[in-house]
Protein backbone atom coordinates (compact mmCIF):
# COMPACT_ATOMS: atom_id res chain seq x y z
CA UNK A 1 0.00 0.00 0.00
CA UNK A 2 1.31 3.50 -0.99
CA UNK A 3 1.81 5.83 1.67
CA UNK A 4 -0.50 8.47 1.89
CA UNK A 5 1.79 12.01 1.79
CA UNK A 6 -0.80 14.45 2.62
CA UNK A 7 -0.83 16.29 5.42
CA UNK A 8 -3.61 16.34 7.93
CA UNK A 9 -4.79 19.25 10.93
CA UNK A 10 -4.64 17.25 14.25
CA UNK A 11 -4.92 19.28 16.97
CA UNK A 12 -4.44 23.35 17.65
CA UNK A 13 -1.32 23.99 19.59
CA UNK A 14 -1.18 27.58 20.76
CA UNK A 15 0.28 30.58 20.41
CA UNK A 16 3.33 29.25 18.82
CA UNK A 17 1.56 27.80 15.89
CA UNK A 18 -0.51 31.18 15.20
CA UNK A 19 1.28 31.90 12.35
CA UNK A 20 0.06 29.04 10.77
CA UNK A 21 -3.08 28.17 11.23
CA UNK A 22 -2.88 27.19 14.86
CA UNK A 23 -2.59 23.52 13.40
CA UNK A 24 0.40 20.82 14.33
CA UNK A 25 0.43 18.87 11.37
CA UNK A 26 1.60 15.16 11.22
CA UNK A 27 2.56 12.85 8.27
CA UNK A 28 0.39 9.30 8.32
CA UNK A 29 2.05 6.36 8.33
CA UNK A 30 1.67 2.92 6.17
CA UNK A 31 0.07 1.32 8.85
CA UNK A 32 -2.84 4.10 9.51
CA UNK A 33 -1.28 6.10 12.49
CA UNK A 34 0.90 9.14 12.93
CA UNK A 35 4.27 10.74 13.32
CA UNK A 36 5.00 14.37 13.94
CA UNK A 37 6.59 15.48 10.78
CA UNK A 38 9.86 17.15 10.98
CA UNK A 39 11.71 19.99 8.94
CA UNK A 40 7.98 20.43 7.46
CA UNK A 41 8.79 22.67 4.41
CA UNK A 42 4.96 22.89 3.14
CA UNK A 43 1.92 21.77 4.26
CA UNK A 44 0.15 21.30 0.72
CA UNK A 45 0.19 23.11 -2.56
CA UNK A 46 -2.09 25.70 -4.00
CA UNK A 47 -5.03 24.58 -6.02
CA UNK A 48 -4.58 23.46 -10.09
CA UNK A 49 -5.28 26.59 -12.56
CA UNK A 50 -8.50 25.20 -13.78
CA UNK A 51 -10.05 26.66 -10.18
CA UNK A 52 -9.21 30.14 -11.43
CA UNK A 53 -9.41 30.16 -14.92
CA UNK A 54 -12.58 27.95 -15.59
CA UNK A 55 -16.05 29.41 -16.32
CA UNK A 56 -17.63 26.43 -15.75
CA UNK A 57 -15.55 25.46 -12.76
CA UNK A 58 -16.86 29.38 -11.56
CA UNK A 59 -20.66 29.09 -12.56
CA UNK A 60 -20.12 25.24 -10.38
CA UNK A 61 -18.83 27.42 -7.63
CA UNK A 62 -21.50 30.49 -7.90
CA UNK A 63 -24.04 28.47 -7.00
CA UNK A 64 -22.54 26.09 -4.28
CA UNK A 65 -21.10 29.23 -2.15
CA UNK A 66 -23.47 32.19 -3.16
CA UNK A 67 -26.65 30.57 -4.47
CA UNK A 68 -27.28 27.71 -1.73
CA UNK A 69 -25.91 29.26 1.60
CA UNK A 70 -26.30 32.76 3.02
CA UNK A 71 -23.99 35.09 1.99
CA UNK A 72 -23.59 38.88 3.39
CA UNK A 73 -25.69 41.23 1.89
CA UNK A 74 -24.64 44.39 3.57
CA UNK A 75 -25.88 46.89 6.92
CA UNK A 76 -29.02 46.56 8.69
CA UNK A 77 -28.26 50.86 9.11
CA UNK A 78 -28.08 50.91 4.95
CA UNK A 79 -31.70 50.89 5.73
CA UNK A 80 -32.57 52.12 8.58
CA UNK A 81 -36.27 53.55 8.04
CA UNK A 82 -39.37 52.27 6.39
CA UNK A 83 -39.12 51.98 2.79
CA UNK A 84 -35.56 51.95 2.35
CA UNK A 85 -34.16 49.74 -0.15
CA UNK A 86 -30.86 48.51 -2.18
CA UNK A 87 -30.08 46.54 -4.81
CA UNK A 88 -27.67 43.22 -4.52
CA UNK A 89 -26.74 41.11 -7.73
CA UNK A 90 -25.59 37.65 -8.22
CA UNK A 91 -25.75 34.92 -10.07
CA UNK A 92 -27.88 37.21 -13.30
CA UNK A 93 -30.49 37.68 -9.97
CA UNK A 94 -31.10 40.97 -8.88
CA UNK A 95 -32.30 40.90 -4.97
CA UNK A 96 -34.63 43.87 -3.42
CA UNK A 97 -33.43 44.16 0.48
CA UNK A 98 -35.95 46.69 2.19
CA UNK A 99 -37.17 47.75 5.73
CA UNK A 100 -41.27 47.46 5.81
CA UNK A 101 -43.22 49.58 8.44
CA UNK A 102 -42.50 47.91 11.03
CA UNK A 103 -38.99 47.68 10.93
CA UNK A 104 -38.46 44.25 9.55
CA UNK A 105 -35.93 43.78 6.97
CA UNK A 106 -36.86 41.54 3.73
CA UNK A 107 -35.58 40.35 0.50
CA UNK A 108 -37.10 39.35 -2.31
CA UNK A 109 -36.19 38.69 -5.77
CA UNK A 110 -36.72 42.07 -8.16
CA UNK A 111 -39.06 40.64 -10.09
CA UNK A 112 -42.49 41.50 -10.85
CA UNK A 113 -45.22 38.71 -10.33
CA UNK A 114 -47.04 39.96 -13.60
CA UNK A 115 -45.17 39.73 -16.32
CA UNK A 116 -41.93 38.99 -14.81
CA UNK A 117 -40.26 42.63 -15.32
CA UNK A 118 -37.60 43.74 -13.14
CA UNK A 119 -39.06 46.64 -10.78
CA UNK A 120 -36.00 48.66 -9.29
CA UNK A 121 -33.16 50.00 -11.28
CA UNK A 122 -31.46 52.15 -8.74
CA UNK A 123 -28.86 51.01 -6.27
CA UNK A 124 -30.25 52.24 -3.65
CA UNK A 125 -33.30 54.63 -2.31
CA UNK A 126 -36.16 54.78 -0.61
CA UNK A 127 -39.64 53.51 -1.98
CA UNK A 128 -42.40 55.91 -0.98
CA UNK A 129 -44.58 53.40 1.35
CA UNK A 130 -45.06 51.07 -1.75
CA UNK A 131 -43.15 49.00 -4.48
CA UNK A 132 -44.67 49.44 -7.57
CA UNK A 133 -43.50 48.22 -11.33
CA UNK A 134 -42.48 50.28 -13.80
CA UNK A 135 -44.80 48.22 -16.12
CA UNK A 136 -48.33 47.85 -15.82
CA UNK A 137 -48.45 49.47 -12.15
CA UNK A 138 -48.47 46.41 -10.14
CA UNK A 139 -48.41 47.27 -6.59
CA UNK A 140 -46.70 45.65 -3.50
CA UNK A 141 -46.92 46.78 0.04
CA UNK A 142 -43.17 46.94 1.96
CA UNK A 143 -43.64 43.49 3.07
CA UNK A 144 -44.27 41.81 -0.75
CA UNK A 145 -47.81 41.49 -0.37
CA UNK A 146 -50.19 42.34 -3.67
CA UNK A 147 -51.84 45.56 -2.79
CA UNK A 148 -52.41 46.56 -6.78
CA UNK A 149 -52.84 44.75 -9.94
CA UNK A 150 -54.70 47.51 -12.60
CA UNK A 151 -57.59 45.76 -15.04
CA UNK A 152 -56.83 42.38 -13.02
CA UNK A 153 -60.55 41.58 -12.21
CA UNK A 154 -61.00 38.88 -9.02
CA UNK A 155 -57.46 38.72 -8.83
CA UNK A 156 -56.38 37.10 -5.49
CA UNK A 157 -53.94 39.24 -4.63
CA UNK A 158 -52.84 36.60 -1.91
CA UNK A 159 -51.12 34.04 -4.59
CA UNK A 160 -48.96 36.90 -6.13
CA UNK A 161 -46.73 38.49 -3.96
CA UNK A 162 -43.05 39.27 -4.84
CA UNK A 163 -40.65 35.87 -4.30
CA UNK A 164 -39.26 35.94 -1.22
CA UNK A 165 -35.43 35.49 -0.56
CA UNK A 166 -33.93 34.74 3.28
CA UNK A 167 -33.55 37.35 5.01
CA UNK A 168 -31.97 36.94 8.61
CA UNK A 169 -29.47 39.60 10.27
CA UNK A 170 -26.15 39.05 12.74
CA UNK A 171 -25.21 41.86 14.62
CA UNK A 172 -25.98 44.20 12.50
CA UNK A 173 -25.08 42.74 9.25
CA UNK A 174 -27.91 41.49 6.60
CA UNK A 175 -27.72 37.82 5.25
CA UNK A 176 -29.61 37.13 2.69
CA UNK A 177 -30.14 33.41 0.69
CA UNK A 178 -31.55 31.97 -2.66
CA UNK A 179 -32.06 28.63 -1.07
CA UNK A 180 -35.72 28.20 -1.21
CA UNK A 181 -35.27 25.41 2.14
CA UNK A 182 -32.13 27.18 3.87
CA UNK A 183 -30.80 26.13 7.19
CA UNK A 184 -30.65 29.11 9.83
CA UNK A 185 -27.80 31.48 9.55
CA UNK A 186 -26.65 30.63 13.00
CA UNK A 187 -26.03 27.11 11.56
CA UNK A 188 -23.63 28.16 9.11
CA UNK A 189 -21.97 31.10 11.53
CA UNK A 190 -21.41 28.24 14.11
CA UNK A 191 -19.66 29.72 16.86
CA UNK A 192 -19.16 33.49 15.55
CA UNK A 193 -22.61 34.27 16.96
CA UNK A 194 -21.13 35.27 20.03
CA UNK A 195 -17.84 35.69 19.78
CA UNK A 196 -17.19 39.49 18.26
CA UNK A 197 -19.90 40.54 20.74
CA UNK A 198 -17.82 43.04 22.98
CA UNK A 199 -17.64 45.32 19.53
CA UNK A 200 -21.17 45.31 19.40
CA UNK A 201 -21.37 45.75 15.51
CA UNK A 202 -24.76 46.12 15.47
CA UNK A 203 -24.19 49.19 16.89
CA UNK A 204 -21.69 50.64 14.54
CA UNK A 205 -22.76 53.24 11.79
CA UNK A 206 -21.32 53.57 8.14
CA UNK A 207 -19.33 56.30 7.60
CA UNK A 208 -17.69 55.85 4.19
CA UNK A 209 -18.29 52.81 1.59
CA UNK A 210 -16.04 52.70 -1.41
CA UNK A 211 -16.29 49.94 -4.41
CA UNK A 212 -12.64 48.04 -6.24
CA UNK A 213 -13.54 46.04 -9.22
CA UNK A 214 -10.68 43.47 -8.97
CA UNK A 215 -9.62 41.62 -11.89
CA UNK A 216 -8.82 38.66 -10.14
CA UNK A 217 -11.08 35.28 -9.09
CA UNK A 218 -12.80 36.11 -5.86
CA UNK A 219 -10.67 32.93 -3.98
CA UNK A 220 -7.97 34.86 -4.74
CA UNK A 221 -9.01 37.54 -2.80
CA UNK A 222 -9.92 36.00 0.39
CA UNK A 223 -6.66 33.93 -0.25
CA UNK A 224 -4.52 37.19 0.19
CA UNK A 225 -6.90 38.33 2.89
CA UNK A 226 -6.23 35.48 5.23
CA UNK A 227 -2.44 35.63 5.37
CA UNK A 228 0.68 38.11 5.82
CA UNK A 229 3.85 37.17 4.69
CA UNK A 230 3.50 39.05 1.69
CA UNK A 231 3.16 42.30 3.97
CA UNK A 232 6.81 43.62 4.10
CA UNK A 233 6.96 42.79 -0.10
CA UNK A 234 3.67 44.85 -0.90
CA UNK A 235 2.93 46.97 2.22
CA UNK A 236 5.47 49.22 3.39
CA UNK A 237 2.99 51.29 5.36
CA UNK A 238 1.19 48.19 6.54
CA UNK A 239 4.33 47.15 8.03
CA UNK A 240 5.35 49.55 9.92
CA UNK A 241 2.34 49.03 12.27
CA UNK A 242 2.13 45.53 12.85
CA UNK A 243 4.28 42.39 12.96
CA UNK A 244 3.45 40.42 10.66
CA UNK A 245 4.17 37.00 12.61
CA UNK A 246 2.18 38.14 15.27
CA UNK A 247 -1.12 36.94 16.50
CA UNK A 248 -2.50 33.81 16.83
CA UNK A 249 -5.51 32.04 14.19
CA UNK A 250 -7.94 30.22 15.11
CA UNK A 251 -8.90 26.72 14.38
CA UNK A 252 -10.09 26.57 10.59
CA UNK A 253 -13.73 26.26 11.37
CA UNK A 254 -16.44 25.03 8.46
CA UNK A 255 -18.31 28.71 8.22
CA UNK A 256 -14.92 30.62 8.56
CA UNK A 257 -10.90 31.30 9.24
CA UNK A 258 -9.33 34.20 10.51
CA UNK A 259 -7.41 35.50 13.42
CA UNK A 260 -5.40 38.08 15.22
CA UNK A 261 -2.69 40.25 14.85
CA UNK A 262 -0.75 42.58 17.14
CA UNK A 263 0.54 46.34 17.28
CA UNK A 264 4.07 47.05 16.83
CA UNK A 265 5.69 48.89 20.06
CA UNK A 266 3.63 52.89 19.99
CA UNK A 267 1.12 52.24 17.85
CA UNK A 268 -2.60 51.73 18.89
CA UNK A 269 -4.60 51.46 15.62
CA UNK A 270 -4.68 50.79 11.82
CA UNK A 271 -4.20 53.81 10.28
CA UNK A 272 -1.79 56.12 8.35
CA UNK A 273 0.55 57.01 11.74
CA UNK A 274 -0.93 54.76 14.04
CA UNK A 275 -2.56 57.07 16.43
CA UNK A 276 -5.58 57.07 17.61
CA UNK A 277 -7.80 59.80 17.11
CA UNK A 278 -11.46 58.25 18.43
CA UNK A 279 -12.30 56.67 21.77
CA UNK A 280 -11.67 53.15 21.65
CA UNK A 281 -15.00 51.17 21.04
CA UNK A 282 -17.00 51.04 24.46
CA UNK A 283 -16.86 47.44 25.22
CA UNK A 284 -13.67 46.12 24.64
CA UNK A 285 -11.10 44.66 27.20
CA UNK A 286 -7.26 45.94 27.94
CA UNK A 287 -5.94 42.75 25.58
CA UNK A 288 -8.81 43.78 22.73
CA UNK A 289 -7.79 47.57 22.26
CA UNK A 290 -4.10 46.42 21.30
CA UNK A 291 -4.94 43.88 18.61
CA UNK A 292 -7.18 43.52 15.55
CA UNK A 293 -9.03 40.90 13.97
CA UNK A 294 -9.11 39.67 10.55
CA UNK A 295 -11.86 37.11 9.97
CA UNK A 296 -12.87 35.68 6.50
CA UNK A 297 -17.05 34.73 6.48
CA UNK A 298 -17.61 32.34 3.96
CA UNK A 299 -18.40 32.86 1.30
CA UNK A 300 -18.36 36.44 0.90
CA UNK A 301 -17.60 38.71 4.04
CA UNK A 302 -13.83 40.23 5.15
CA UNK A 303 -14.48 41.34 8.80
CA UNK A 304 -11.29 43.13 9.96
CA UNK A 305 -12.18 44.39 13.59
CA UNK A 306 -10.14 46.95 15.09
CA UNK A 307 -9.89 48.68 18.59
CA UNK A 308 -11.90 51.89 17.09
CA UNK A 309 -13.73 51.05 14.21
CA UNK A 310 -15.05 47.96 11.60
CA UNK A 311 -13.96 47.59 8.37
CA UNK A 312 -15.86 45.17 5.75
CA UNK A 313 -15.30 43.70 2.34
CA UNK A 314 -18.37 41.95 0.77
CA UNK A 315 -17.04 40.15 -2.32
CA UNK A 316 -19.44 39.46 -5.42
CA UNK A 317 -17.84 37.47 -8.40
CA UNK A 318 -19.49 38.78 -11.62
CA UNK A 319 -16.66 36.31 -13.77
CA UNK A 320 -14.20 34.08 -13.15
CA UNK A 321 -11.63 36.77 -13.53
CA UNK A 322 -13.68 39.75 -12.14
CA UNK A 323 -14.39 40.06 -8.48
CA UNK A 324 -16.73 43.71 -7.15
CA UNK A 325 -15.67 44.72 -3.87
CA UNK A 326 -17.46 46.89 -1.79
CA UNK A 327 -15.50 48.18 1.35
CA UNK A 328 -17.02 50.06 3.97
CA UNK A 329 -15.88 51.39 7.25
CA UNK A 330 -17.74 52.09 10.05
CA UNK A 331 -17.97 53.78 13.67
CA UNK A 332 -19.22 54.23 17.41
CA UNK A 333 -22.51 57.21 16.48
CA UNK A 334 -21.28 58.56 19.52
CA UNK A 335 -17.55 58.92 17.95
CA UNK A 336 -19.21 60.13 14.76
CA UNK A 337 -21.03 62.51 16.68
CA UNK A 338 -18.35 64.67 18.16
CA UNK A 339 -17.24 67.75 16.14
CA UNK A 340 -13.89 66.89 15.88
CA UNK A 341 -14.61 63.46 14.36
CA UNK A 342 -11.89 62.01 12.01
CA UNK A 343 -11.32 59.16 10.61
CA UNK A 344 -9.98 59.84 6.93
CA UNK A 345 -6.81 58.29 8.55
CA UNK A 346 -8.15 55.15 8.83
CA UNK A 347 -10.11 55.16 5.37
CA UNK A 348 -6.86 56.25 3.53
CA UNK A 349 -4.44 53.83 4.98
CA UNK A 350 -6.93 51.34 4.04
CA UNK A 351 -7.65 52.78 0.81
CA UNK A 352 -3.99 52.58 -0.37
CA UNK A 353 -3.95 49.02 1.43
CA UNK A 354 -6.66 47.67 -0.76
CA UNK A 355 -5.66 48.91 -3.74
CA UNK A 356 -1.95 46.88 -3.46
CA UNK A 357 -4.07 43.60 -2.66
CA UNK A 358 -6.32 44.10 -5.80
CA UNK A 359 -3.58 44.96 -7.33
CA UNK A 360 -1.06 41.58 -7.01
CA UNK A 361 -4.28 40.02 -6.91
CA UNK A 362 -4.64 40.48 -10.41
CA UNK A 363 -1.13 39.98 -10.95
CA UNK A 364 -1.82 36.19 -9.44
CA UNK A 365 -4.56 35.94 -11.88
CA UNK A 366 -2.41 37.04 -14.74
CA UNK A 367 0.27 34.70 -14.00
CA UNK A 368 -2.07 31.40 -12.78
CA UNK A 369 -3.63 31.78 -16.29
CA UNK A 370 0.13 30.94 -17.96
CA UNK A 371 0.68 27.27 -19.36
CA UNK A 372 3.80 27.77 -17.29
CA UNK A 373 1.88 27.67 -14.09
CA UNK A 374 1.30 24.51 -11.66
CA UNK A 375 0.15 23.93 -7.81
CA UNK A 376 3.20 25.53 -6.02
CA UNK A 377 4.21 24.58 -1.81
CA UNK A 378 2.28 26.71 0.99
CA UNK A 379 4.69 27.78 4.22
CA UNK A 380 3.74 25.81 7.26
CA UNK A 381 2.70 30.30 7.92
CA UNK A 382 -0.33 30.09 5.57
CA UNK A 383 -2.35 27.77 7.11
CA UNK A 384 -5.46 29.69 6.50
CA UNK A 385 -5.42 29.72 2.81
CA UNK A 386 -4.15 26.21 2.71
CA UNK A 387 -7.52 25.40 4.42
CA UNK A 388 -9.77 27.55 2.29
CA UNK A 389 -8.49 25.62 -0.49
CA UNK A 390 -9.31 22.38 1.22
CA UNK A 391 -12.70 23.37 1.84
CA UNK A 392 -13.22 24.41 -1.57
CA UNK A 393 -12.44 21.03 -2.44
CA UNK A 394 -14.24 19.30 0.34
CA UNK A 395 -17.56 21.42 -0.94
CA UNK A 396 -16.94 20.37 -4.42
CA UNK A 397 -16.42 16.57 -3.68
CA UNK A 398 -19.82 16.53 -1.38
CA UNK A 399 -22.03 18.41 -4.29
CA UNK A 400 -20.70 15.41 -6.84
CA UNK A 401 -21.55 12.94 -4.15
CA UNK A 402 -24.79 14.20 -3.40
CA UNK A 403 -25.68 14.21 -7.64
CA UNK A 404 -23.80 10.83 -8.42
CA UNK A 405 -26.51 9.51 -5.83
CA UNK A 406 -29.33 11.17 -7.09
CA UNK A 407 -28.77 10.02 -9.83
CA UNK A 408 -28.39 6.68 -9.19
CA UNK A 409 -31.98 7.03 -7.27
CA UNK A 410 -33.45 8.71 -10.71
CA UNK A 411 -31.96 5.86 -12.16
CA UNK A 412 -33.75 3.20 -9.93
CA UNK A 413 -36.87 4.78 -9.67
CA UNK A 414 -37.17 5.01 -13.24
CA UNK A 415 -36.64 1.55 -13.41
CA UNK A 416 -38.85 0.78 -10.91
CA UNK A 417 -41.53 2.63 -13.04
CA UNK A 418 -40.58 0.39 -16.22
CA UNK A 419 -40.94 -2.83 -14.62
Amino acid sequence: MQEDMSFRPLHKSGKEAGAFGGIIYCRPTVGGGFRMATHVHSIGETLPARYYTDPAIFAEELERFFCQGWICAGRADQISNPGDFFLREIADESIIINRDNSGQVHAFYNVCRHRGTRICTAAEGKFAGRIQCPYHGWTYALDGKLIGAPHMENLPREDYPLNPVGAELWDGHIFITLDPRPAPLASQLDDLQQKFANWRMQDLRLYQRRRYDAQANWKLIIQNYNECLHCPVLHPTLNQLTDYLSGDNDRPHRGYIGGTMGFKPGIETMSLDGKLRRDYLPCLTEAQRTEVKYYAVYPNLLLSLHPDYMMTHTLWPRAVDRTEIICEWHFHPQEMAKPDFQADDAVKFWDLTNKEDWGISQLSQAGIKSRAYKPGPYSVREGLPHAFDQMVLERERRDRRNHSELAVQREEAGADDRT
